[in-house]
């Protein structure tokens, strides 16, 4: 059984930051999803693996789908990662992130993740985090390790231990999540959270009501504290009205998902 499908109202900020030479953080906002990627550090091309994983998924239009669909069409872009390893061994060990959110068929969201990017919800006052962290430090967290404290400035947090890199065992959780009007998600790569605690991100998100003033504020905080890294910060609202005809075909890009689609224009 279907209902009306969820609307998103989104928009990106992606920032190369002061001591990065390129930005390998992707994202793409639609009315029916949204994601983030980061291409994995100290491997070659992770813009590039950001950019062509983020470009799959956004042509795909992948709203009004089951988990199994939407788990699939993530396994079949990430395969796009392997065929431009076959064309170019030299690309060979590239990899990256991924966080998306995807108006569901039975009017719910869903959310597609793998790595240490992350998705939030802000429901009413109260922030929650939506992904788990496929990182080391986080399996040290679960073990009793290593505490929640200690774990956000652990030198190895930046460790991952799942991404997409075109191999066959890759692939994306996804967890189904209700829709409810007024709720307001986050998506972003390690750039904000890395340095930027949960309880700021959340007064950032309740003081700034218009989902592209939240981006950009939540950057310019990352880049106040020392960021270090892209920084990248998608913010979805969801909406309790109908489709406007001028949403249901616009699809944005940003960071080197943005940069590489400059480039083809350029180059056609």
């Amino acid at each position: 059984m279907t209902g009306p499908r969820a609307l998103l109202r989104a928009a990106a900020c992606s920032d190369i930051g002061p001591h990065r030479a390129t930005n390998q953080d992707a994202a793409f906002t639609a009315s029916w999803g949204a994601a983030v990627a980061d291409g994995v550090g100290g491997g070659p091309a992770g813009d590039l693996a950001s950019a062509a994983l983020i470009h799959r998924l956004a042509a795909g239009r992948l709203d009004g789908l089951e988990p199994d669909q939407l788990a699939d069409a993530v396994r079949s872009a990430n395969w796009d990662l392997r065929a431009h390893v076959e064309r170019d061994p030299s690309l060979s060990g590239m990899a990256t992130t991924f966080t998306g959110l995807f108006a569901a068929r039975d009017g719910g969201l869903l959310l597609a993740h793998t790595g240490d990017s992350r998705a939030y919800r802000l429901r009413g006052d109260e922030l929650a985090q939506a992904s788990r962290d496929d990182s080391l430090v986080q399996a040290l967290v679960d073990r009793g390790i290593v505490s929640i404290t200690d774990a956000a400035s652990h030198p190895r947090r930046n460790i991952i231990t799942a991404s997409l890199s075109g191999a066959e065992r890759d692939a994306a959780t996804v967890t189904a999540y209700d829709a409810q009007a007024g709720d307001r998600w986050l998506l972003c790569s390690d750039g904000l959270t890395d340095y930027v605690p949960d309880d700021e991100i959340r007064a950032l998100l309740l003081e700034f009501p218009h989902a592209g003033t939240a981006v950009e504020a939540c950057v310019a905080v990352a880049l106040e504290a020392g960021c270090r890294d892209n920084v990248t910060v998608v913010v979805c609202d969801v909406l309790d009205e109908v489709e406007p005809v001028e949403m249901r075909t616009s699809t944005s890009f940003y960071g080197a998902a943005a940069e590489r689609f400059m480039e083809g224009l350029e180059s056609a």
